[in-house]
């Protein structure tokens, strides 16, 4: 299986609904670098998994458009707590969308799984990984 990630980061700003969460409850913000791999078993005749450029294009778009957003506003994160696993999924859902659209113009089929990985800090992530 081959790997390509491609990294970028998302600053936006949330609060959480429940006990369990303390002081997050209140409105505050985050930073997450966002790693995304993309997989797959085969590589193109030019020895490519993806394009790397276009990659970066694609997962760009997807965390620019939740950049410098309150999370709490957004209709894609109605009614649920945006932890980071949440927002991981919600970023993977976008990427294999553009993905299955011809955004990264790799074959059909050449990717087959995807995994998005968003850094709270140094020393805590959560990631999300999604057949294609």
């Amino acid at each position: 299986m081959f790997s390509v990630t491609v990294r970028d980061h998302l600053m936006i700003a949330h609060s959480f609904r429940g006990e369990v969460f303390g002081p997050a409850q209140r409105l505050h913000g985050a930073t997450f670098v966002a790693d995304v791999t993309f997989r797959g078993p085969e590589l193109d005749g030019d020895g490519i998994l993806v394009d790397i450029g276009r990659a970066t294009t694609v997962v760009h778009d997807v965390v620019a458009a939740l950049s410098y957003r309150n999370l709490d506003d957004e209709p894609a994160f109605a009614g649920t707590n945006s932890t980071t696993e949440v927002v991981a999924r919600f970023v993977a859902e976008q990427v294999a969308g553009r993905i299955r659209a011809g955004e990264t113009g790799a074959d059909e089929g050449r990717l087959t799984g995807l995994v998005v990985t968003l850094h709270e800090s140094h020393v805590a992530w959560a990631s999300y990984e999604c057949d294609l």
